[in-house]
């Protein structure tokens, strides 16, 4: 009777599809926010029309603005990225660690988040770090007290909606009847 080999201990995941792996960069680049100490908001609306996919605020009040690109294509394919200077004081991109990072503008700053299968046993985000430090670019203080008001009111109009959604929904009703 001839035996088979042994199945190895964890099989061969397939890379992370386009929505996972955004996904993944996300948190991993959040994550790394958190751990140098900067508070949050994805998906920020901003003054000039577009939306942050991550603006961060640093513990000295600069705002960070972290666009995060799944590949070479939606890095490529994208123009809208430099539209994001106006509303922070230093630009960066993240990306995954099999990113071709020469494709990125020396002046913005790289977060690499290592995602998949190889980082983890399940394919779980392991980390991300920072690669290259953006090039500051400071924001006036009229635009800094406008994104401050703007990011403070969003992060406590989020707070709100998960603190008691029903009000939130009933208040969000009542308004639109007005």
């Amino acid at each position: 009777m001839d035996t088979l080999p042994p199945a190895p201990l964890t099989p061969e995941l397939p890379p992370l599809g386009l929505p996972e792996n955004q996904l993944a960069i996300r948190r991993a680049a959040a994550q790394l926010c958190l751990m140098l100490g900067w508070v949050v908001l994805h998906e920020m609306p901003l003054p000039n029309g577009r939306r942050a996919d991550i603006m961060a605020l640093r513990p000295d009040g600069g705002f960070v603005c972290i666009e995060v690109k799944s590949g070479p294509r939606d890095f490529l394919t994208d123009s809208k990225w430099p539209e994001y200077r106006d509303c922070s004081d230093a630009l960066l991109f993240a990306v995954d660690d099999r990113f071709p990072l020469d494709l990125l503008p020396e002046d913005v700053g790289v977060m690499v988040a290592c995602v998949g299968p190889h980082c983890r046993p399940g394919g779980v985000v392991e980390a991300a770090s920072l690669e290259r430090e953006a090039a500051a670019h400071k924001l006036p203080p009229a635009t800094r007290r406008a994104m401050m008001q703007r990011f403070a009111t969003l992060a406590a109009g989020r707070l709100a909606m998960l603190e008691d959604p029903a009000i939130t929904q009933s208040l969000r009703a009542a308004l639109r009847v007005e």
